[in-house]
């Protein structure tokens, strides 16, 4: 009978345990982790032919605080699910470096299971994957660059947290229907000639140009593309002809890549810039116009300013007073100044 009490007692501290535990969060997942999909979101997901557990893919644009989801479709390609208006992302335009730039990453990220974080204290979350592999080819460091809830950021992307429990629950279903992962594409705008153009001379205007193939491509076929890396540059649709993984950091072997696809984005990066020629040139001429006007305005009021203390000066010598103080827009009181005696005032009779 003893050794029975003292089972029970052991069982009740250990149940005990498990509940402070998932008082924490530790172990039992919350039910905002494991809610279905709203009934709204199932209806968007049937009006564009796709199911829940359909491929996903999500594109975020910095520039217009965006975040996008496309669902695969019955035919093959995707369709835009929705679009969500980011809260907040840190820093700017470009990728993650080093580990406290707070600067949210850019580029070809793949969300797996293991990336969710149900119990995040940021509502909900799930992990970018940076650094992924790019990222490691050039050494850079960070951690825990997430999506998540709370509208609050230091590096990560944040959403509301109605919105981040829409997302969650999107890329949820989309990995149980047997999807090995959720790929997230990160630019820092639509990669226009037009919005090339604007940061024209930007450092970081090569590794754009290497992301816009895989832009392009989704743009042109509305199909995921696959990425790898190797010579530090992403590569789309392309595989190692004797099936052998890349090594990021090492020069790209030879390559299979399905010609048809390549021919046309080829063609489309050819339109493209020569149109960002065109638009460079556009920018720079206004550019010049606008110094020009500044300059020309500059010159204006300066040859004004010096006319009006010329003449100043010119009556004040013909007055024998002292020469008249440079024209400004502030009132100067001259000590030396002797107001003058106003003459007796004239008796009329």
């Amino acid at each position: 009978m003893t050794d029975l009490f003292r089972k029970i007692a052991a069982l009740m501290v250990f149940c005990a345990l498990l509940l402070t535990l998932a008082a924490c969060g530790g172990l039992i997942t919350e039910g905002k982790a494991i809610a279905p999909l709203s009934g709204d979101l199932l209806q968007k997901i049937k009006s564009i032919g796709s199911t829940p557990g359909a491929a996903m893919m999500m594109r975020i644009f910095k520039k217009d605080s965006i975040l996008e989801v496309w669902k695969q479709t019955s035919s093959g390609q995707y369709a835009l699910l929705t679009t969500y208006k980011i809260c907040a992302y840190s820093g700017g335009y470009g990728p993650k470096i080093v580990e406290g730039d707070r600067q949210a990453p850019e580029g070809f990220y793949d969300i797996t299971p293991g990336l969710l974080n149900p119990n995040s204290n940021y509502y909900l979350a799930f992990n970018t994957g940076y650094p992924n592999k790019f990222d490691r080819s050039y050494g850079r460091t960070g951690a825990n660059l997430m999506i998540h809830g709370d509208c609050s950021s230091s590096g990560c992307y944040a959403m509301t947290d109605a919105e981040i429990a829409e997302i969650y629950t999107l890329a949820r279903e989309s990995l149980a229907g047997g999807n090995k992962a959720v790929q997230l594409e990160s630019f820092p705008f639509r990669m226009t000639p037009q919005n090339l153009a604007t940061e024209n001379g930007n450092t970081n205007m090569a590794f754009w140009q290497n992301i816009k193939t895989g832009y392009d491509a989704f743009e042109l076929t509305r199909q995921a593309p696959t990425w790898d890396v190797c010579d530090k540059k992403y590569i789309f649709n392309s595989v190692s002809s004797t099936g052998q993984p890349l090594d990021g950091a090492a020069p790209c072997p030879a390559l299979v890549t399905d010609p048809t696809l390549m021919a046309a984005i080829s063609a489309k990066q050819a339109s493209d810039n020569a149109a960002l020629s065109a638009a460079v040139s556009a920018t720079d001429a206004q550019k010049a116009a606008d110094a020009a006007a500044a300059q020309k305005a500059a010159d204006e009021k300066a040859a004004i300013a010096a006319r009006g203390n010329a003449i100043g000066g010119f009556f004040g010598g013909l007055l024998g007073g002292k020469p008249a103080a440079p024209v400004t827009n502030d009132l100067v009181i001259d000590p030396d100044l002797i107001a003058p005696i106003p003459m007796p005032r004239l008796q009329r009779t």
